[in-house]
């Protein structure tokens, strides 16, 4: 994961490095602050006080190293290296503090200490959990690089809410996975909060490590995602199918990406008339992006990604009940996590094509929408039923997958979308839905997810589903098909459109929008998640470089 193949773009080029995080830090990013209560700062109230008085320039430090759990009875606490280092420094005072505080290294639980040294007005101490954590066969995932994740995040978050300016962070032994943790959790979504009520997003910097290269690259990826969580958390207002593509190109074009604007013409003349149904009941115009991103030579395959970008999904004249329509300005997490993980790719100068097509456009009621039970001929031939108008994800992806494919050859398919509730009843927020033909691309998905933190569990793609959504005597495909698995079923859909590439369609509808059961503790409950930005970046990583471990 961390091989020297992937080059940071930082150390060929400085500049690229400013130009990239520019974009995010004029956005002063705002969200509901999930501060880890456990953490408990000595003179919190005072500390604040003294933060809110000092002017925007004061340079305010802190810095956040990790412990290890006791081993045994009778035992202290194991810093890390660095946390030794930092021990030592100040004669220490933190060992001895952590004695006095009775603190066990339990993952995510901590102190914030004042005062301990000259340079560093604040230091948070976060437990890591087991020492020598690895690779955890039954929760299929790599605990080692998640502790680092989930104690980095806890400690920069807290040192955040102190009014720290400049946050030092301790690698942990995972320098990429700490940078990570710690830019995920700082982040905010601000723009639509006045300059006063705003949380200060403090810098980062990577406390006593030589592992630079690492530590950029965790912050690439996190960055990366959090353009995802800014695209998806933005009002429907102020992100509608225009907004979005100005925003794709603002963030894409610096990278040396390529992103060409198709308007309603374009769409009419290549017949894309499943996207155009949904479209049509909107004032807003539908656009159609076609990003390319081109790592090696030209004449090769390049990976295809598919996203859904419904700006906003009301349901169209099957509205959605009232109580939850605030939610659906994410319905175009698919499309944002696409242009995320482009960007990233671009930045680590990843070996590989890579081709993203994303429609855009809204689902709205109006005199102009599309009726239940009304028919469209697809590219293929084929005709679909829109039986239900809510289920909105698959019509729009129809044609644009189909024509992708016909335009691009890809040697792979990947589309991303938010289309069925049936992997939010199955799996909560713990994992994202893979439904794929290709066992080998499901394997890859799955290394990637162990190694991200961020999993996708593999469904179901029986042509028991295939059965579901082809009954109808007036039509040869049923957008909604029958029964209750909507996820499986929204897969068969899409499966229709894919006659013989390798082929995944990842259903984010429950990880990829508002985050409301135990989110993970580097991410903010009640807000858009950006994921599964950095799985996807992972696994184009392992496409690219398959012979890197």
């Amino acid at each position: 994961m961390a091989s020297t193949r992937m080059i940071s773009a930082f150390t060929r080029n400085p500049r690229l490095y400013q130009q990239l995080t520019a974009p995010w830090k004029s956005y002063n990013l705002f969200g509901t602050p999930l501060f880890n209560h456990r953490l408990q700062p000595a003179d919190s109230q005072i500390w604040r006080g003294l933060a809110d008085k000092c002017d925007n320039k004061t340079v305010i430090k802190g810095v956040v190293v990790g412990v290890y759990s006791k081993e045994g009875e009778g035992k202290d606490v194991k810093m890390t290296s660095s946390g030794e280092k930092f021990d030592d420094r100040t004669q220490g005072k933190v060992s001895e503090l952590l004695r006095e505080t009775g603190l066990k290294g339990e993952l995510g639980k901590g102190k914030v200490f004042m005062n301990v040294d000259a340079e560093f007005r604040a230091v948070a101490v976060v437990g890591l959990g087991q020492e020598g954590a690895g690779f955890n066969d039954l929760e299929n995932i790599d605990e080692g690089m998640e502790n680092a994740r989930v104690a980095a995040g806890v400690g920069a978050r807290a040192l955040q809410l102190q009014g720290c300016t400049e946050v030092f962070v301790d690698s942990m032994e995972y320098p990429e996975q700490a940078a990570e943790g710690s830019a995920l959790a700082i982040w905010r979504y601000n723009s639509n909060k006045r300059k006063q009520d705003r949380t200060h997003v403090p810098k980062l910097d990577l406390y006593d490590s030589p592992d630079v290269d690492a530590w950029t690259r965790g912050l690439f990826k996190a960055e990366s995602q959090n353009l995802a969580r800014r695209l998806s958390d933005s009002p429907a207002n102020q992100m509608t199918p225009t907004i979005f593509a100005q925003s794709a190109v603002d963030a894409l074009c610096p990278c040396g990406v390529s992103v060409e604007v198709r308007s309603m013409d374009w769409i009419e003349m290549n017949h894309l008339n499943s996207f155009l149904m949904i479209a049509k009941g909107s004032c807003e115009p539908p656009v159609v992006l076609e990003v390319s991103y081109c790592g090696t030579a030209p004449e090769d395959r390049p990976i295809l990604l598919l996203g859904k970008g419904l700006t906003y999904n009301s349901g169209g004249l099957c509205l959605r009940p009232k109580d939850c329509l605030h939610m659906y300005r994410g319905c175009m997490a698919g499309a944002a996590v696409c242009v995320a993980a482009i960007r990233a790719a671009a930045a680590l100068s990843l070996p590989v094509n890579i081709t993203a097509v994303l429609p855009l456009c809204e689902n709205m009621p109006s005199g102009m929408a599309v009726k239940p039970g009304d028919v469209v001929t697809l590219l293929n031939g084929k005709t679909m039923g829109i039986v239900d108008v809510s289920k909105a994800g698959t019509v729009v992806l129809a044609d644009p997958l189909l024509f992708a494919q016909t335009t691009y050859k890809p040697r792979l398919v990947v589309d991303l979308a938010t289309v069925g509730y049936g992997v939010c009843a199955g799996l909560g927020e713990s994992a994202a839905g893979l439904f794929t033909n290709s066992n080998f691309i499901a394997k890859q998905f799955e290394k990637a997810g162990g190694l991200t933190g961020d999993r996708l569990w593999r469904l179901p793609l029986w042509r028991y589903f295939k059965q579901l959504v082809t009954p109808n005597l007036t039509f040869d495909i049923s957008n909604r098909g029958i029964g209750p698995a909507s996820s499986c079923i929204a897969a068969a859909v899409l499966h229709e459109m894919v006659p013989c590439a390798d082929w995944a369609h990842i259903d984010i509808r429950n990880v990829g929008m508002l985050t409301r059961h135990n989110p993970l503790p580097y991410l903010l409950k009640d807000r858009m998640t950006g994921r599964p930005t950095r799985t996807i970046v992972q696994f184009l990583y392992q496409m690219a470089c398959p012979d890197s471990k």
